[in-house]
């Protein structure tokens, strides 16, 4: 289905991503709030995010399969309904334990909204404008995160935590009266077995696929994890500077997801092949001159643009790998994109306790150099593959 009015659904969709997003990760500018709140400790509270994406983690690889064959119209607003059920919930929750459970009830249904939103922004296009379509919905995954934690810290110190929340379901329902009255019914009319779908787990490519996918998660959250304090030890960006360098930071990463549709329509290959190389460079350039805070500011610049990127290629390198599957591939999408972002986390944090703050790029490095051996090989031994090539991910 290509549709003539395709700009305002992909819109739609993107504000649809954004609202889920907004809610996924708003919740950790205001995590000592909720501590003080309900009466828990910081690492208690910390469980509103580490079980969230767990949670992500394992039901996006069942998930979008499970309603891979029911209406996807449906199924959005359903997922929406969901979301903007529990925050309302957790808005007026007595006690933790319910702000909890609240929570984690919309974390299973979160790949399910984002799986079938690049699935359908896919099929509103030309196979050749896949990619542009699916960088315009990912710029409601990099809004979510640029502006979520901002303005709900912001909302929740200068009101309440309960406005905060109620910002949330505010969202949530804008996103589910757009998709009721613009969205059209999506019946899948040619279901793809559970079975069929799954049987793209024997090919090696998925695999090699998966691995790319989530080395260049890690490649990004090793350093961006730990960016403010990077900006405050190492490069004495501190206060109100801080927060414009960080919102430069994401305002550059939603322009990145623009280039990169870009890219990947004409180049896709090209464009995964000189992505680890490039970003490589900027993260030694963020190692030499990571004390000059004057120089880290157009750094900065780059720094965001090549992670709103990267996220790009991950969806689109899985996607090329297995077009017959899209729900299935961009559950997996979801899953080893949040298992990288983890591995990365985690060996960034490794890194910072051991070296210092300063060397946490190099963990950057050691993945993008996993990146590009795996791209490398995928391109030799499957031949650059047509369907690569011709960017069809998921109509």
């Amino acid at each position: 289905m290509v549709a003539k009015n395709h700009n305002v659904l992909i819109l739609i969709l993107a504000i649809g991503i954004f609202s889920i997003l907004n809610t996924e990760v708003g919740i950790i500018g205001i995590l000592p709030l909720i501590a003080e709140k309900f009466g828990v400790d910081i690492t208690q509270a910390g469980l509103l995010i580490s079980l969230f994406a767990l949670i992500i983690a394992v039901a996006g690889i069942i998930m979008p399969l499970v309603f891979s064959g029911f209406n996807r119209k449906k199924v959005m607003l359903t997922v929406l309904t969901i979301f903007a059920v529990c925050n309302l919930v957790a808005a007026f929750a007595p006690n933790f334990t319910v702000v909890l459970i609240a929570r984690l009830i919309p974390a299973f249904a979160h790949p399910v909204y984002c799986s079938l939103a690049f699935v359908v922004a896919a099929s509103l296009v030309e196979p050749k404008d896949v990619p542009k379509a699916i960088s315009k919905v990912m710029m409601g995954v990099s809004a979510g995160i640029v502006i979520g934690i901002p303005v709900t810290s912001f909302i929740a110190n200068t009101f309440s935590y309960q406005t905060a929340m109620l910002f949330f379901t505010l969202m949530n329902i804008i996103a589910l009266i757009l998709t009721t009255v613009m969205i059209p019914s999506m019946p899948v009319k040619e279901r793809v077995s559970y079975g069929s779908q799954l049987s793209v787990l024997k090919d090696s490519i998925t695999w090699m696929s998966l691995f790319t996918v989530s080395a260049i998660g890690a490649s990004l959250f090793a350093a961006y994890a730990y960016i403010a304090q990077y900006l405050e030890e190492i490069s004495h960006i501190t206060g109100d500077n801080l927060s414009l360098a960080l919102f430069l930071f994401g305002y550059t990463s939603i322009l990145g997801n623009f280039i990169a549709g870009r890219l990947l329509s004409s180049s896709p290959i090209k464009t995964a092949v000189m992505y680890p190389i490039i970003f490589s460079i900027v993260y030694l350039l963020i190692f030499v001159f990571g004390e000059y805070s004057i120089v880290m500011v157009p750094i900065i610049f780059f720094w965001g643009m090549l992670n709103g990127i990267g996220n790009n290629i991950q969806q689109y390198w899985i996607m090329s790998a297995i077009p017959e599957a899209p729900d299935f591939a961009n559950g997996l999408f979801i899953s080893f994109g949040n298992l990288g972002t983890t591995i990365g986390t985690f060996a960034g944090g490794m890194i910072l306790a051991g070296m210092g703050t300063h060397y946490t790029v190099f963990g950057g490095i050691f993945f993008l150099v996993l990146t590009w051996i795996s791209v490398l090989l995928r391109n030799i031994i499957y031949a650059k593959p047509q369907k690569a090539e011709e960017g069809q991910v998921g109509a």
